[in-house]
C-alpha cells in the first residue's frame, strides 16, 4: 500500500508513503509518524495515526503562492473529509470532474487506485482525514437509504466518488470531535478505545447531516461567513483571555448583531456558550491526561477563582473536577 506525491512541474518525488498491512488488520498497536512538508513555496506538518483498518491524518500548512502536485495511490479506501481552513481540488479520471473543498466543508470520498493532479489554492491550508478500509467502512453504512445504498453499489464496482455530491458544513459537535482526536494524549490500548469511538462518533453526525435531502443553505453572506469562523478561532486560541461580545465582531471586522445571528446558526449555540464548551472540553483533558492540579487547570482556561471554575464544570459533566481528578 502506498501513496506518492510529486510536483508537478517538475516531476520530482516529494512524498512517498508505504503503509503496512496493519491499516486493513482486526488487530495491532497504534502506529504514528509525523512529516515536515518542506518546499520552496510551503512549510507545515502532518501528522499520521493508523491501526485496525484506521488511517487518521491531520496537519496544516502556510504556501506563499498556489502548489500544484501530482498524487497516485495503489489501494481501496473510503475517507471522511474535513477541509478545516483553505481551498483545495484534486483531479482524477477515475472521478471523471474535479473535487473541490473550501473552509469547514466535509463529505466521505471512496477512492481505488488514483492518479491524478491537486492543488492548494489558499495562503493557509487545515485538513483533517479519516481513511477506512472498505471492509471496516461497511460495518456502519446505514442500509435503509437509497443515497446510502447507491454509495454502497458504487464501491462494490470499483467506481471512485462522494458520498454527495455537494459538500457540507462541518457542525460544532463534529468540530469537538476532531479536536478530541487531534489533542489525544492517551497510550497504548486506552488511545487505541477512545480514537476509535470517536472516529465512529464522527462518522454518524456525517452520515446524519449528509443524509439530508438538501444542501446546506444559509442566508449570511460568504463573507460574513468567513468572519464568523474566524471568531470562532480566535476564542479556540485564546481561551483564558477576557473579551467582550463587542469586542470580537470588531476584531473580525463584524457588528454584534450579525456575529449573534451567524454564530447560532452556523453553530448552534452562543458565542459564549461554545467558549464555554471548548473550555471545559480543553479543562477535562488537562485533568485525566496531564499531570495538572485543579488550580492550575483553572488558570489554564481563564477562570481567576477556581470556585467558579469548579461550579461551571460541574454544571457541565455533573461532577466536580477534583472528584475527576482522583
Amino acid at each position: 500500500m502506498a501513496l506518492r506525491l510529486y510536483d508537478y512541474e517538475l516531476g520530482d518525488l516529494l512524498i512517498k508513503r508505504d503503509y503496512p498491512g496493519i491499516l486493513l488488520s482486526n488487530e495491532g498497536d497504534v502506529c504514528e509518524q509525523r512529516t515536515r512538508l518542506i518546499h520552496p513555496v510551503a512549510n507545515g506538518y502532518f501528522q499520521e495515526i493508523y491501526f485496525d483498518g484506521i488511517h487518521i491524518g491531520y496537519g496544516k500548512a502556510s504556501f506563499t503562492e498556489k502548489v500544484f502536485l501530482s498524487f497516485e495511490s495503489d489501494f481501496e479506501t473510503v475517507e471522511m473529509h474535513f477541509a478545516l481552513k483553505g481551498k483545495s481540488a484534486a483531479y482524477s479520471d477515475r472521478f471523471g470532474r474535479s473535487i473541490g473543498f473550501e473552509s469547514n466543508q466535509h463529505n466521505i470520498i471512496y477512492a481505488n487506485q488514483m492518479r491524478g493532479e491537486m492543488r492548494w489554492e489558499s495562503k493557509d491550508i487545515e485538513i483533517c482525514e479519516i481513511n477506512f478500509s472498505p471492509a471496516f467502512f461497511r460495518r456502519f453504512l446505514p442500509e435503509d437509504s437509497t443515497l446510502f445504498m447507491q454509495f454502497q453499489q458504487a464501491m462494490e464496482k470499483g467506481e471512485a466518488g462522494m458520498l454527495q455530491p455537494y459538500n457540507n458544513r462541518i457542525s460544532h459537535p463534529m468540530y469537538q470531535l476532531i479536536h478530541e482526536i487531534m489533542q489525544c494524549n492517551r497510550k497504548g490500548i486506552f488511545k487505541k478505545m477512545f480514537l476509535e469511538a470517536k472516529v465512529i462518533e464522527l462518522l454518524l453526525l456525517q452520515f446524519e447531516q449528509l443524509s439530508d435531502a438538501k444542501p446546506y443553505h444559509t442566508s449570511l453572506k460568504k463573507n460574513d461567513i468567513d468572519k464568523i469562523y474566524a471568531v470562532r478561532e480566535y476564542l479556540q486560541n485564546n481561551l483564558n483571555n477576557p473579551c467582550s461580545l463587542i469586542n470580537l465582531a470588531h476584531h473580525v471586522g463584524t457588528n454584534e448583531f450579525t456575529l449573534k445571528r451567524g454564530f447560532k446558526e452556523l453553530f448552534g449555540t452562543t458565542v459564549f456558550g461554545f467558549w464555554n464548551d471548548i473550555k471545559m472540553a480543553q479543562a477535562k483533558q488537562m485533568l485525566t491526561e496531564q499531570q495538572m492540579t485543579v488550580g492550575e487547570v483553572s488558570f489554564q482556561v481563564g477562570y481567576k477563582d477556581q470556585r467558579h471554575f469548579s461550579a461551571a464544570f460541574k454544571r457541565k459533566y455533573g461532577i466536580l473536577p477534583s472528584q475527576l481528578k482522583k
